[in-house]
């Protein structure tokens, strides 16, 4: 019987670490590898047009399913593509395992044909980065990057050059038990007493959620009911906190609604829970100030504490509402609640306001319609710019949905692969890329990945041909616009001359329809939506440097920004609240 390669261990441990799909661009140092996943039945190699795809669509599985995934690239120019979808899962903390193939071992140092240097790259985005220059080193980096992914919630790399993977492995190859999932972790006694007396020497206290309330969500509605608390979130916490939320005010933040800003700014000791929050203009400076993380190195990096508590939202809140006093003076909250519902109805009419003759098509209306067909437990990607905005706004979490996006790094042109990612996870759901023109034309040779795998997922192209977020910054700063224009093709056309579904909507009364038929579709789908260049957003509190800034910018409407059936959810928190 022939020995086992390096790459043919390498892919074993993989799978022993549960990992069924590796995405890349096959190449020559590669070669052993992507030969090692052929004749292995466990394991799939996904074959994308770019590596930074792979990234984003291993990224988009690993924040889906919370295990280990894995992307890969050939030497030199080939893995350097996969930096930036690896920086966007490591600040997503996605643990992914990256493969960065080498030139070969003798060449090392020499300024080879395509040599860079990959385990001094990827350190700055990733727990770990190492490189295997002897068969010896297996299976052991390879286990201890994975350990560092799963454990510490990030990525990891393997550099391995292409004459080493070939190699035979050790036949004596020391293996050890994986990590595949991390553990509850839980504050102290002393921190929890600590929080305790806060919360009870508190008249008013506001919770700000973000994606560390996963899995916490009765503890965090049990813990607003006993201390009367209104409970705003972040972008990243929407998707795990404003359903079936009797206390939701809103998000704050540059794209922010409702009441958010006001219930964090009046309260009297402001809890943030599981956030990271990165805008800290937002963030009030003359109230008491708590923060649960179970990243420790997060605690205190945005805003000056009262209180740091390492911990698990979850676990921290079982162990902390026993200990408080339920409070019985609803009059902040209710207050907080009725301005909210307020702050809503007064932006919903920038979007219903002759709809369904204005065009080009509002953007907003575009996200209403497509929150009310879209599947109860659709998954969406979202791509950064004004698709965050409506996905923010529109997008009715119901906690079978998923929102995913380059929400920490802010990437352009991540929608799409990471659609890829989660419609390989899962073919049976249904996966909609909600992708801007400038994002999608980036990466859109990827369309052919989903046409080459017939991959259901669809793509609802917002099609201002503009970078609209860019121009709305511009307008802040009192600059023109300038370089922000796109001279777009009728994407819809290149959808079917790539074997896809493809439609163009221009009017209004054309959107339903189109988002039904391309629902209905069974293979890749893409909706190419003419929408209003005009349709800006604007942040929850002004400034009055950004009025200044909008002043010297002419020529632009900027909308409010409606936030479609949110309003009746906020109301529907009003019926027993007293009207003042």
């Amino acid at each position: 019987m022939a020995k086992q390669t390096v790459a043919e261990q390498f892919i074993d441990i993989l799978v022993r670490a549960g990992v069924r799909r590796l995405y890349g661009v096959v190449g020559d140092s590669l070669n052993p590898v992507v030969d090692a996943i052929r004749r292995n039945s466990a394991i799939d190699w996904i074959q994308v047009r770019h590596e930074e795809a792979a990234a984003f669509a291993a990224g988009a599985e690993a924040q889906l399913t919370g295990k280990l995934a894995a992307c890969a690239g050939s030497c030199g120019p080939g893995n350097l593509h996969l930096i930036n979808g690896l920086y966007d899962a490591h600040r997503s903390m996605a643990p992914v395992l990256a493969l960065a193939s080498h030139i070969p071992s003798s060449e090392i140092g020499t300024s080879y044909f395509q040599e860079t240097h990959p385990d001094r790259l990827f350190a700055e985005c990733s727990h770990y980065s190492e490189l295997i220059s002897n068969p010896r080193q297996m299976p052991r980096v390879v286990q201890t990057a994975i350990q560092h992914a799963v454990g510490q919630g990030g990525v990891a790399v393997v550099s391995l050059p292409g004459d080493v993977a070939a190699e035979a492995a050790p036949e004596r190859a020391v293996e050890h038990a994986l990590v595949t999932s991390r553990p509850s972790v839980r504050p102290g006694d002393d921190e929890i007493d600590a929080l305790a007396r806060m919360v009870d020497e508190a008249d008013k206290v506001t919770l700000f959620c973000g994606s560390g309330t996963a899995g916490a969500h009765a503890e965090v509605m049990e813990f607003a009911e006993r201390v009367k608390a209104p409970v705003g979130h972040a972008l990243r916490g929407k998707e795990w906190i404003q359903y079936d939320n009797p206390y939701d005010v809103g998000m704050s933040g540059l794209l922010g609604y409702g009441a958010a800003y006001e219930a964090t700014h009046e309260c009297d000791l402001l809890i943030l829970l599981g956030t990271d929050f990165p805008y800290s203009a937002f963030l009030p400076d003359d109230v008491r100030i708590v923060q649960v993380d179970v990243r420790p190195e997060h605690l205190g990096r945005r805003t000056a504490l009262d209180l740091a508590v390492w911990g698990d939202v979850r676990e921290t809140l079982r162990c902390l509402i026993p200990k408080v006093r339920e409070k019985g003076n609803r009059t902040f909250l209710d207050r907080m609640l009725k301005k909210h519902a307020d702050a809503l109805e007064g932006v919903v009419k920038a979007y219903t306001r002759k709809v369904e003759k204005h065009m080009p098509i509002h953007p907003e209306y575009v996200a209403s319609v497509l929150d009310e067909e879209a599947a109860a437990d659709a998954v969406f990607t979202v791509d950064t710019g004004m698709c965050n905005v409506w996905a923010a706004r529109y997008l009715t979490p119901n906690g079978s949905r998923r929102v995913i996006g380059s929400f920490s790094h802010g990437s352009m042109a991540n929608a799409l692969p990471q659609a890829i990612g989660a419609q390989f996870m899962d073919r049976g759901r249904q996966v909609v890329s909600m992708s801007g023109d400038g994002g999608f034309s980036m990466l859109m040779g990827d369309f052919l990945t989903l046409v080459q795998y017939d991959l259901p997922v669809k793509v609802v192209l917002f099609n201002n041909s503009s970078l609209g977020m860019v121009e709305l910054e511009m307008m802040v700063s009192g600059l023109p616009a300038y370089g922000t224009t796109n001279r777009n093709p009728d994407f819809a056309a290149i959808a079917r001359a790539a074997g896809a579904y493809g439609v163009r909507v221009e009017k209004p009364k054309q959107v339903r329809g189109a988002l039904r038929d391309a629902f209905r579709h069974e293979g890749p789908a893409l909706v190419d939506v003419v929408t209003d260049p005009n349709a800006l957003s604007i942040p929850p509190k002004i400034s009055a440097e950004m009025v200044s800034g909008f002043a010297l910018s002419a020529g632009k409407i900027v909308l409010a920004g409606g936030v479609g059936r949110m309003v009746q959810l906020a109301r529907s928190n009003l019926r027993n609240v007293p009207r003042v």
